[in-house]
């Protein structure tokens, strides 16, 4: 295990876990486009796994910058957003909308935490004035976040709509209240607002 000794030290540190995430992502997407059936979120998909090819690249780019062999630091985390996706995706769904759903859900916790470690990456990277490390970091972090808006963008203005309104079509309508039979028992309102006038009239003429 690595010792941390210092901001940079951390720096590199982060650096080998958004390259072990990354490295993981590049074979996770193409899982994830093939079992979506909307086009556009497909379509989506296929093009952030060209930019997460080239965010290999960068950080590849940042190691040499840092004078480090490029090198992956397991990353627990995204092994552990990848795996949830792929469960959730072999599960069996009544309409293909609600998979795409689905898929969308696991794809946006991926890029929220890539997003939160580029995040930090690029602001000890700043302090260390690592000004061309900082671009590197820049030009993912904004594409991380391109992605993560398309993804809500598909979800809020097809996906999400096309599964509620299969979940309107399975709705049953609401029963009826049943009726209180006119005849048998059961005494109706006027009857008994004529039963409560008949008691207070006779009262009144008991006490005169």
């Amino acid at each position: 295990m690595a010792t941390v000794d210092s901001l940079k030290s951390l720096l590199v540190e982060q650096i080998k876990d958004l390259y072990d995430a990354e490295k993981r992502l590049t074979k996770a997407i193409p899982k994830l486009a093939k079992a979506s059936t909307n086009e556009e979120l497909r379509t989506a998909l296929e093009d952030h796994l060209g930019e997460t090819q080239n965010h290999v690249s960068r950080l590849e780019q940042a190691f040499e910058l840092l004078e480090q062999r490029p090198k992956a630091k397991p990353c627990e985390g995204m092994k552990g957003l990848i795996q949830e996706g792929d469960e959730h995706a072999k599960e069996d769904y009544d309409d293909d909308d609600l998979r795409d759903a689905m898929i969308i859900g696991s794809a946006q916790r991926v890029e929220h935490y890539e997003i939160a470690g580029y995040g930090t990456a690029i602001a000890h990277a700043r302090l260390l004035e690592l000004d061309d490390v900082v671009e590197l970091l820049e030009a993912t972090l904004g594409e991380e976040k391109a992605a993560d808006e398309k993804l809500t963008e598909i979800a809020e203005g097809v996906v999400n709509l096309e599964a509620a309104e299969s979940d309107a079509e399975t709705e049953q309508p609401p029963s009826r209240a049943r009726r209180q039979p006119s005849g048998g028992g059961g005494a109706t309102a006027s009857d008994r607002s004529r039963a409560a006038a008949g008691s207070t009239s006779g009262s009144r003429r008991s006490r005169r």
